[in-house]
């Protein structure tokens, strides 16, 4: 939560993690993807990640992770925050994404921790001091070490907040006690990144959320905080309960929610598309429990 003594976060409070809407041949829907950011700036969100997980960065290339950039910002303007997801396992690489996310009008920088190398500590807090330092943008931390096999210990974190362009984590690390204890000791500007904890970590200082299923209910999730922010805590729970049977549906049903959101977009006439392979779009019995299920929602 933002009071009157603590900086206001770097990139608002509602951040939605975007999908990266391709066509039906599979490339990218650069109109579909300014039709979208449109849509969700004007429905609540101040903020917007670009190719990170729910973007299906790993299936993008450079080129087309600098032009969504770009439709974007040319879509939304000086309305939202983009931060731009540049993580990979490589830090040359890495570094590489950041500067052409400044290039591309980027107003900050995602970085995941470096996967299946599984570098330790002192490795980590190096790849990510080299890339805050190449670039003149502010980068967030994401800490998701169910995906990545590493975590962003606590101590590390601390560490890294000295940095002065290490401003923000991305936290979905499902480790409350270490969250608020990097809180406690750093200005860091943690956003949650599972949807199932936006109240609970707004409620102890974090900064607000980085949302895959604001995709689909971007003012839903937005009246949490906003309840929260107004003093009508009972209402802000509520609202969260409210909404706790979709983010089940859309992330903790089995399938990754890059598939779940563009289903659901999908079926609601939203820009989305297929998603590249691996991942498989999902199937007809799949998308109308989700449609179900979202309905409920926007009816109570």
């Amino acid at each position: 939560m933002t009071t009157a003594s603590s900086p206001p976060p770097p990139f608002g409070r509602a951040l939605c993690a975007m999908i990266t809407p391709f066509t039906e041949a599979g490339t990218l829907d650069l109109d579909g993807a300014q039709r979208l950011a449109d849509r969700l700036v004007a429905e609540g969100c101040d903020g917007l990640v670009l190719s990170g997980t729910t973007g299906e960065s790993p299936t993008t290339t450079d080129a087309e992770k600098s032009a969504l950039v770009c439709a974007v910002r040319e879509a939304v303007g000086d309305r939202a925050s983009l931060v731009a997801g540049v993580g990979s396992a490589d830090t040359r690489h890495t570094v590489e994404l950041a500067l052409a996310a400044e290039k591309a009008g980027a107003d900050g920088v995602l970085v995941v921790t470096p996967y299946y190398s599984r570098p330790p500590q002192d490795a980590l807090e190096a790849h990510f001091r080299d890339v805050a330092d190449a670039s003149g943008l502010p980068v967030v931390l994401y800490d998701i070490p169910g995906r990545t096999g590493t975590r962003i210990e606590a101590e590390t974190m601390i560490r890294l907040a000295e940095h002065p362009r290490i401003v923000a984590v991305k936290d979905c690390s499902y480790d409350f006690l270490g969250t608020q204890k990097v809180l406690s000791r750093t200005e860091l500007a943690y956003y949650a990144g599972c949807d199932e904890h936006i109240l609970a970590l707004y409620a102890v200082g974090a900064a607000g959320y980085i949302s895959t299923v604001a995709n689909v209910v971007p003012r839903a999730l937005r009246a949490v905080l906003d309840a929260f922010d107004a003093g009508a805590t009972a209402e802000a729970a509520r609202l969260q309960q409210r909404a706790t049977p979709l983010i089940e549906a859309m992330m903790a049903a089995g399938l990754p929610g890059t598939v779940t959101a563009k289903a659901l977009l999908d079926a609601l006439a939203l820009p989305a598309g297929p998603v590249r392979p691996p991942l498989r779009s999902a199937d007809r019995a799949t998308t109308d429990a989700l449609l179900a299920t979202y309905e409920r929602l926007v009816a109570a």
